[in-house]
């Protein structure tokens, strides 16, 4: 199972627009740079039909070295970016469960 690329994306909407590669790039590359601005900043993204990216907080918690497993260690809290899917997602991946199963 392969993974969908950002070039991947550039070609398939190139084709499908009539757009060039570079200003099909370029406005993916805006809109990503756009996504990581407002969740550097604490904001929320939505969008509509797609998902909702959210910041937030992890607790801190205590770890331990597989090595070591009598060392423990303190992991600090940090910032860290949660997707929710959006409806029509959820229910397009629902799909595949029976195919993941297998």
């Amino acid at each position: 199972m392969a993974n969908l690329t950002k070039r991947d994306m550039v070609v398939a909407i190139a084709d499908k627009t009539g757009l060039t590669q570079q200003e099909v790039f370029n406005v993916i590359q805006l809109t990503l740079d756009s996504i990581t601005e407002a969740l550097a900043k604490g904001e929320g993204v939505e969008l509509r039909e797609f998902g909702v990216f959210r910041c937030r907080l992890t607790k801190q918690r205590v770890g331990r070295n597989p090595k070591k497993p009598q060392d423990e260690v303190v992991i600090p809290p940090r910032a860290i970016v949660k997707f929710k899917a959006g409806k029509i997602m959820r229910e397009r991946v629902l799909l595949r469960t029976a195919e993941l199963a297998r």
